[in-house]
């Protein structure tokens, strides 16, 4: 036992010996660059092979596959160093210059830096506009939003989620309210024409007189055409309601010129940073700074939104915002006014336009008949293919997209849809020609899908099991599958 004593001792004291000699040789030397902790400084590949293979594969379904999901990009490599680099070990509650944690003096210069770059990606005056880039993404953006404009049990109005709207707009049912904006606030839809698939600002304008919302969202997340801002900004006035855009979706788009901006008639305009703008996870809240409006006696009334805005964001719904991806917002910020970006946007409405030409030459039907941004729907109804069959085929050969309600869906778990966008793959340098073989693709996985269902029935399950099942269809799907990578790996990859 006392022996045992001696031998801790000694390793101890060993043990000390050595750290102080590489304490002393760091300090003579001007650094302390070594820790006893290796895991800290290692690579992934060593700490976690099991990890670093995951996000290898995923890295390889990118580069393999056809992203088709209008909601994604491919970001920048400016902006992938940026989430990946120091900035997210530091916590910064509060705004510049009003922090509650000390040591935020280069934080502080980061984030004002990217409010001065969001303004000058949508050509905003500063003394017009003000913008907080601290939600966390879109739909904490929104929800702070509706705070911020009108508290618990205020009244808003949005597109109906089957219609192209998105959750975070209002969603609920007859039996329970299913979003974070629809407990909340108390929501009301206004839909599109079933017909036509165009929103029908008749209803909406019907509806917003009988319901005397406070807000009115112009915003969609599967809406495959540009918004009327000046007729929402009649409707909002007629009912004394304040204007909001969410442009998640069409940023970038706003941002390069190429179709209509909602700034100049909304109050407040809310949106994600990562989907056509090619930046981070991240949101943003621009607000109206200056007169609201003049009495009839001549008095202005003022925006008081900024005070609003930041309280609704931190405390009233965030802590620490995350200064990784406040600074890749303001990098793909940056890049947002390039004429390289402008040229971009450009063909990324090229690219949709084509898409939806080509699919209506194989004999499918487009929602609205075509698209005006970067996105497009298909219907299935008349294949009678549910979207669901068809998001898991084309998934099966490495095309992915998202099952879509359409006009008319009662369901969006079972919809009749498919929601196409062209940001991803143009990011990847494809142009028309490109997207025509694309359009091809997607028809050979689609009509394997319909002979499939010939076989399966109408259940999903049956459907999976014979595709997985039967020699015939896995053949299939192999060589459809190589032809989608083969052709896919021609195309850049930031990386």
């Amino acid at each position: 036992m006392y022996l045992r004593s001696i031998l801790r001792s000694l390793v101890k004291a060993q043990r000390l010996h050595y750290l102080n000699k590489f304490v002393v040789m760091s300090s003579q030397n001007g650094f302390c660059s070594k820790t006893s902790d290796v895991t800290l400084s290692s690579p992934l590949e060593t700490v976690d092979p099991e990890l670093y293979s995951l996000v290898n594969q995923e890295a390889q379904r990118q580069k393999k596959g056809l992203e088709l999901i209008a909601s994604e990009n491919f970001t920048s490599v400016s902006v992938l160093q940026c989430l990946g680099s120091c900035l997210t070990n530091k916590y910064s509650e509060g705004l510049p210059g009003a922090r509650y944690y000390g040591g935020n003096q280069i934080i502080d210069q980061i984030e004002l830096l990217c409010q001065k770059r969001c303004l000058e990606a949508f050509s905003l005056d500063s003394s017009l506009w003000g913008v907080n880039v601290q939600p966390y993404s879109g739909s904490p953006a929104n929800v702070e939003a509706y705070t911020a404009l009108v508290g618990p049990r205020g009244r808003i109005m949005g597109l109906n989620l089957p219609d192209g709207g998105h959750i975070s707009h209002g969603l609920m049912t007859q039996k329970k309210r299913l979003s974070a904006a629809s407990i909340f606030f108390e929501t009301m839809p206004y839909h599109v024409d079933l017909e036509t698939g165009l929103i029908d600002y008749k209803e909406l304008e019907k509806s917003a007189q009988m319901f005397k919302p406070d807000v009115i969202i112009a915003g969609v997340t599967s809406y495959p055409r540009t918004l009327d801002y000046k007729r929402f900004k009649e409707i909002s006035i007629a009912n004394d309601s304040y204007l909001m855009a969410d442009m998640s979706h069409i940023s970038g788009l706003v941002a390069a010129g190429v179709i209509p901006s909602p700034f100049e008639y909304c109050d407040v305009v809310t949106s994600t940073t990562h989907k056509t703008l090619r930046g981070p996870r991240g949101g943003i809240i621009f607000y109206r700074k200056g007169i609201r409006s003049v009495t009839k006696s001549g008095e202005n009334i003022m925006y008081d939104l900024e005070d609003r805005v930041n309280a609704a964001v931190f405390p009233g719904f965030q802590g620490g915002p995350h200064n990784n991806a406040i600074a890749g917002i303001a990098a793909a910020m940056k890049l947002a006014t390039t004429q390289e970006f402008k040229d971009y946007q450009k063909q990324v409405l090229i690219n949709c336009k084509q898409l939806a030409e080509s699919l209506k030459q194989f004999g499918y039907k487009i929602t609205t008949d075509g698209t005006d941004v970067h996105m497009l729907l298909v219907d299935l109804r008349p294949i009678n293919l549910t979207g669901s069959k068809a998001e898991y085929i084309l998934q099966s050969i490495e095309i992915a997209c998202n099952k879509n309600t359409v006009p008319g869906d009662k369901s969006a778990m079972n919809p009749y849809g498919i929601r196409l966008g062209t940001p991803a793959l143009t990011t990847r340098g494809m142009k028309e020609n490109d997207i025509m073989v694309v359009a091809e693709l997607i028809h050979k996985g689609l009509c394997i899908a319909l002979e499939a269902q010939k076989i399966s029935g109408p259940k999903l399950a049956n459907f999976k099991n014979i595709l997985s099942s039967d020699p015939k269809f896995i053949e299939s799907l192999k060589i459809l599958t190589k032809e989608v990578e083969t052709f896919a790996e021609q195309f850049y990859m930031p990386q």
